[in-house]
């Protein structure tokens, strides 16, 4: 079982107060007549009783140990999921709020930077927000919760030693036989044909692998009927905390390329090693380390200690901090790595 997590500090979490996105949530259920109570008063007279919004708060909390890519989760009748917490309308000022709280009672762990990901709204069980959370390793056991590899979850995404086995053995002919078969009254419109969504999406007929699709290529294997409650080859995960998994993973390798919110990641001190080894966790693919070195070194983002590690079996290695003048340097301080270019 991997350490407990431990938030990152106030400082760090300075790094992305920049990145809060804006929300704007219609909220159709109270406005929606069909669903509004009818009143009867003492006199006979009726008025008009909108319903009160269930609002639900899930989490993607996200650390990294040991080289590996972690979610916190917990259970529910034996599946796997992500901290979760309703928003009450009493007691808490932003919604924000009440997920740590709620975040807090579930696993007993205080949330450090989180960002808002996708919302989607529905009749019956209101308005449900995924998050995306960062966090640092510490020492200690979490309650009522577990580390696991994200990688359990969505093992294609998994590309650190290659190309994951289950992509040519088992999606892409999947979904070479979905794209085969006719349309019928319920499937989405996306614009282009079947066949040529999973291409892009998964990479395949000489098309480039992106690893920020990390949504689309769940999209189109829930199309496709493969991402059940036990997805194909994967740990079982409730679909629509699997689904905000999915966001939070592409949305944290689109930022990482141009914030530095990989070093919320880490430790104050690391080696260059251990700081390429969380980056390829969280991007999937391995990366050339001298190119990785120079690509680090130039940009400015980090900056010696002075002092060292010791390795058994090796030369002690150079300690390195974040160099936080590069935020007053440039507009887009990440690292601009890519699968098909290290």
């Amino acid at each position: 079982m991997p350490a407990e997590m431990k938030p990152i500090t106030a400082s760090a979490r300075r790094l992305t107060d920049d990145l809060q996105p804006v929300r704007t949530v219609s909220l159709r259920a109270v406005n929606d007549p069909s669903q509004h109570q009818v009143l009867t008063n003492g006199t006979g007279a009726t008025t008009m009783k909108s319903p009160e919004l269930a609002v639900n708060l899930t989490a993607a909390l996200v650390a990294v140990s040991n080289d590996t890519p972690m979610v916190l989760t917990t259970s529910s009748s034996g599946i796997d999921a992500l901290p979760s917490a309703r928003f009450t309308w009493t007691g808490h000022t932003t919604l924000e709020t009440s997920l740590r709280q709620g975040v807090a009672e579930q696993t007993g762990l205080e949330i450090g930077h989180a960002e808002q990901l996708q919302s989607f709204a529905e009749r019956t069980n209101g308005l449900a927000i995924g998050y995306l959370a960062l966090t640092r390793p510490a020492n200690g056991a979490t309650s009522n919760a577990a580390w696991r590899d994200w990688y359990a979850y969505l093992p294609w995404e998994d590309w650190r030693v290659g190309k994951p086995a289950i992509l040519a053995s088992i999606i892409e002919p999947a979904l070479r036989a979905w794209a085969e078969q006719p349309l019928d009254a319920n499937d989405p419109h996306h614009g282009l044909p079947r066949i040529d969504r999973a291409r892009l999406a998964f990479g395949f007929d000489r098309v480039p692998w992106n690893e920020e699709r990390v949504i689309d290529r769940f999209d189109i294997l829930s199309d496709a009927g493969l991402m059940g409650p036990h997805p194909i080859a994967g740990r079982a995960m409730h679909l629509e905390h699997l689904r905000v998994l999915a966001n939070a993973i592409g949305r944290l390798r689109a930022r990482l390329k141009v914030r530095p919110l990989v070093f919320e990641l880490m430790a104050d001190e690391f080696t260059l090693f251990e700081l390429q080894k969380t980056v390829e966790a969280v991007l999937g693919p391995h990366l050339h380390k001298q190119n990785f070195r120079r690509l680090v070194e130039s940009a400015g983002l980090v900056e010696v200690t002075g002092e060292v590690r010791s390795k058994t079996g090796g030369r002690p290695a150079k300690l390195f901090r974040f160099r936080r003048e590069v935020l007053m340097e440039r507009p887009a301080p990440g690292f601009r790595v890519h699968a098909q270019r290290m």
